[in-house]
This record gives structure tokens, C-alpha cells and sequence, in this order.
């Protein structure tokens, strides 16, 4: 299974859709919630939503919802990168609840060559987020450093620091 993409495979207006989607239960916001340090009650206190905010339920945290899209987006866009280089946008678009399911798709806006390193380029790309019944919740655009294949052989091959199994004396 491809990991990635080197930098002559990306076309522009090329779109790949990530798969699978997943579902953001209760316990996947509580915790990234806690573990960023986001305690506000809109995302943890069920009481506080439904009875002081205008969706009358808990909304998933932005940030979880932006996470787990730029990972989908990993195995497509990323997988092989040098570097991720900026963000150039993130726009939250709808709230995201308790059981939904986010899927992501990415288009490729424009690709440069490195003006330092023949070995690599600058790949910029435009993510959507998703839920279940197509509306759109998570915008972002990004540009990721990415090697040519020329850059192969110096990385270390195509699963580079993998190591061989050794066989039990």
C-alpha cells in the first residue's frame, strides 16, 4: 500500500478522498479535550450545553476535528513529506457532535519546485471535512515539503529505517 506520494505524482486538481471516516464518540473529545488543556464546558459539561448554548448538546472541540483529518489526509498527501511547512487557513464551517462521522477529502491546489534542492518541491493542498450528511464542518489549506524520487536512494529506500526480522536461534 502506497504511503505518500513523491512530489512527480501529485497533479494539480488531482482530489483524493481519505478513507475510512470516522466517528467522534463522547470519550474521543473528552480526552483530546483534556489532554489539550480545553475545558470549556460547551465540550465536556452535557448540562451546561443543552440548557446554556444554542445547540441544546455538546459540540466536538475544532481542534480534534481538524486533527483527525489532517491524519486521514496522511497516507494521500503527507506520508513521505521533508516537512510540514504552514497552515495557511483553517476554517471551523459547522459544529461537529457526539457520534458523528467525519470524512475528508484533499484537492491539489499548485505544486513548486525547490528553488535550494533539486530533490524535493512544495506541494500545497485544500482539505474538507465532512459529516455523514455531506455538510461541511473543517476547511484548511497547507503547503508540505515533499521528495522526488531522486531523493529515494538518499532517504534510505522506500520504508526507510525499517528494520529485517531476525531469526530466532
Amino acid at each position: 500500500m502506497q504511503f505518500g506520494r513523491y512530489y512527480e505524482e501529485f497533479e494539480v486538481g488531482a482530489i483524493y478522498k481519505h478513507w475510512p471516516g470516522k466517528t467522534v464518540t463522547t470519550y474521543d473529545d473528552h480526552l483530546f479535550c483534556l489532554l489539550t488543556m480545553n475545558h470549556h464546558p460547551l465540550h465536556l459539561d452535557e448540562h451546561f450545553a443543552k440548557e446554556a448554548t444554542q445547540f441544546g448538546k455538546n459540540v466536538v472541540v475544532g481542534n480534534l476535528i481538524y486533527s483527525l483529518l489532517l491524519g486521514m489526509s496522511v497516507p494521500d498527501v503527507s506520508g513521505k513529506a521533508i516537512a510540514n511547512l504552514e497552515v495557511e487557513s483553517l476554517k471551523h464551517i459547522a459544529p461537529t457532535f457526539h457520534g458523528d462521522t467525519i470524512y475528508g477529502e484533499t484537492t491539489v491546489l499548485h505544486k513548486t519546485e525547490s528553488k535550494s534542492k533539486d530533490d524535493r518541491g512544495i506541494v500545497a493542498v485544500e482539505t474538507i471535512g465532512y459529516n455523514q450528511d455531506g455538510t461541511i464542518v473543517c476547511v484548511f489549506r497547507r503547503k508540505v515539503m515533499v521528495p522526488k524520487r531522486s531523493h529515494l536512494a538518499v532517504r534510505g529506500g522506500e520504508q526507510p529505517g525499517r528494520p529485517e526480522p531476525k531469526q530466532n536461534p
